[in-house]
């Protein structure tokens, strides 16, 4: 009998979240998520899945993020028929994370287009439209915590809680394998993401014991984070806050629209009530981030601490713009405003907007709560670079620019390997994924620390694909045709090196003591360039 794995994304990366199990009975996935960060990995967005859609007949879904769920319409759009199985919270927030994604790429991919046709570039599709999303979510079904369900034959599955965003799970997964591996169900867990001990709205993750597999996120890998209490957080994000707002100053926040949005209305609003902070107006300018909100509150006696404050849009000093043209209205704010835009990346969204106006000036800060994927536009604004490109247009960064991670809805280092380590015993091999590779490599230290074999900890590319049921109660890798070769980086890419190569070459030629010295420079440019394609013709 064979049962095979194939890591189809989040595979060194943490983005892309997709893993396709074939058994002699049915293929199904767990997760189907979207690829962000540089062009060469979103590339793959658009590219024909490395199974043919139409024969999926299921798919567990671990949560709502759009990494992980961003291309379930393009499965279904693909031939997927079958059923997509979720808690209830995930079942509520797919409902309009998946439109709000397909509406967004349909507008991005309309702006790509002018700029495409104004250089005689041919037009692109978008992966999906907003139609596409919304004709998928029939076929999502929900489930509740802790009980088995058996989407398949021959596969039963059981959601537990992960404790990351509403809804969120890990999955155990029992595969029957009739006279194999000694008569007994081949046991599998996979952990979706994992939220921190002590998270504010969930109780901390659990799952059961006793697997062969434990295909683990390693987001945070080797990372340590100072656990904050509910008052220290605040003080964190007010003492930020403060020194923004001062002189009618402004406060940009990219937000991720699911959890992060409220717990930062949360805090905000009891800053503000305290007196710790100016009571400046807070716009919450995203339609998704709205509505995720209301499901937020429509959920409120499920979640831990918003049972205490379940009207969060309904205070007056909370302005949610749905809009484009009340969007468009807050450019006319003065005084001083706190504004939460999606994308939390900044790779998409209005928040783009709002940084187009604000980055170039001094009277502005921009503060980062979240994880920055590699190459996206955050993670370089974090990263210190003093020029970037929004609509095509260079904007030289002058705004504050602060990084807060005590709003990070994942495990550090050390929960992530104490959640491993309490699935013991784990009797074939450990996957580390959903995380680069020296955050993988971190845990897998960390582990071996903890007495775990450090033959059984296998840390996979994308696409790798492997025979659960191998000699020796290991694991044994397929050859298989990748999407990428495995070398290929993961990280910043070339778009991303010449984008900041172009911003240092206009900094250098401005800074020319005058016009004679840029005459100079260009001829420098060109004979490299000349020497270059010289050397290419050898």
């Amino acid at each position: 009998m064979e049962i095979s794995l194939r890591f189809c994304g989040a595979a060194q990366t943490v983005t892309g979240s997709c893993y396709w199990l074939k058994t002699p009975t049915c293929s199904f996935l767990v997760d189907c998520g979207l690829f962000q960060g540089p062009k060469t990995v979103k590339s793959l967005n658009y590219e024909p899945f490395p199974f043919d859609a139409s024969k999926i007949d299921f798919v567990l879904q671990t949560h709502a993020h759009i990494d992980h769920s961003g291309l379930l319409p393009k499965l279904s759009k693909a031939g997927f028929n079958g059923s997509i199985h979720a808690t209830a919270g995930t079942r509520d927030l797919l409902t309009f994370m998946l439109p709000d994604s397909g509406y967004i790429q349909e507008m991005e991919v309309a702006n790509l287009n002018r700029r495409k046709r104004r250089h005689g570039k041919k037009d692109v599709e978008p992966i999906y439209t907003q139609q596409d999303a919304e004709a998928v979510l029939h076929q999502v079904k929900a489930v509740e915590y802790e009980k088995w369900i058996s989407p398949g034959e021959g596969v039963r599955a059981r959601f537990w809680n992960a404790g990351h965003i509403l809804g969120s799970a890990s999955i155990e997964v029992e595969i029957e394998t009739g006279d194999t591996n000694d008569g007994k169900p081949l046991r599998l867990l996979f952990s979706g993401d994992l939220g921190p001990d002590n998270k504010l709205f969930h109780p901390d993750p659990d799952a059961p014991t006793n697997f062969d597999y434990v295909i683990s996120e390693a987001t945070y890998g080797g990372k340590a984070r100072i656990n904050r209490n509910p008052k220290e957080r605040r003080d964190e994000l007010g003492q930020i806050a403060r020194h923004a707002l001062e002189n009618g100053e402004m406060l940009l926040i990219p937000i991720f629209a699911v959890e992060r949005t409220q717990e930062l209305i949360m805090d905000l609003l009891t800053l503000q009530e305290a007196g710790e902070i100016p009571k400046k107006p807070i716009f919450l300018d995203s339609p998704l981030a709205i509505r995720v909100t209301r499901v937020f509150e429509k959920h409120a006696d499920d979640l831990e601490e918003l049972s205490e404050r379940p009207q969060l849009l309904a205070n007056p000093n909370v302005y949610p713009t749905e809009t484009v043209e009340q969007s468009k209205a807050i450019d006319r704010v003065k005084g001083g405003a706190i504004i939460l835009a999606a994308s939390g990346m900044c790779d998409a969204g209005r928040i783009r907007h709002h940084l187009k106006k604000w980055l170039w000036q001094k009277t502005a800060t921009v503060l980062f709560v979240g994880y920055q994927v590699p190459g996206t536009l955050g993670s370089l604004l974090v990263g210190g670079v003093k020029m970037v490109k929004i609509h095509g247009e260079e904007i030289r960064v002058q705004a504050k620019i602060e990084n807060l991670d005590i709003y990070s809805g994942h495990a550090d280092g050390e929960e992530l390997v104490s959640w491993v380590n309490e699935r013991k015993p784990i009797h074939r091999a450990i996957f580390l994924t959903h995380g680069e590779e020296e955050s993988i490599e971190a845990m897998k230290t960390k582990l071996v620390e903890r007495g775990l074999d450090g033959e059984r900890i296998l840390c996979p590319k994308l696409d790798d694909e492997v025979e659960l049921l191998g000699e020796k109660r290991l694991p044994r890798f397929r050859e298989v045709e990748r999407r990428l070769p495995p070398e290929t980086p993961i990280k910043y890419d070339w778009h991303n090196d010449l984008a900041q190569f172009s911003f240092d070459l206009r900094e250098a030629f401005e800074q020319a003591a005058d016009d004679k010295a840029r005459a100079k420079f260009i001829r420098k440019l060109r004979r490299a360039l000349e020497l270059d394609a010289t050397d290419a013709n050898d």
